[in-house]
């Protein structure tokens, strides 16, 4: 089955490739390697929500946006190389504009882990960070980046 087939098969289509917001492309390809740049939780151009998890966005909430921007960064990928020429996932980064002592950002960043490991299985076990950040831009409460395998 083809990474298409199944991203269909469980009823997920890729959004249009979010537009960057300044002087940068939305991925890159290097020898077998694309990386995507931060990804933020756009719907349609616009962000659901702003502010800081813990605060003024649930944990929750911001696990759901963690999901969009995964989406947005396997778009990207589909844009440049298309999806089906995924090998593996190699690396999610996550940023959670992140509330004094909120502490949540791996719970958080699961919303994307967990949607590449519905669509790839084995395939999308990846190496991960969740950091927690003061701000991201536009006031987004969620960024994510995405390295794969091609």
């Amino acid at each position: 089955m083809t990474w298409s087939a199944r991203l269909q098969e469980l009823g997920i289509e890729l959004p249009g490739v979010a537009a960057p917001l300044a002087a940068y492309v939305p991925a890159v390809q290097s020898g077998s390697w694309v990386y995507t740049s931060g990804q933020l939780p756009f719907v349609d151009g616009k962000l659901p929500a702003t502010g800081k998890v813990g605060a003024d966005v649930s944990p929750e909430e911001a696990k759901a946006y963690a999901r969009t921007c995964i989406l947005n960064a396997l778009a990207a990928v589909h844009d440049l190389v298309g999806v089906d020429s995924i090998k593996r996932i190699v690396k999610v980064v996550g940023f959670v504009a992140s509330a004094e002592g909120f502490t949540g950002q791996p719970g958080v960043v699961n919303g994307a882990s967990e949607l590449l490991g519905e669509v790839f299985g084995d395939a999308g076990r990846h190496a991960r960070s969740a950091v927690g950040v003061a701000e991201l831009p536009i006031g987004a409460p969620v960024e994510v980046e995405l390295i794969v395998e091609v």
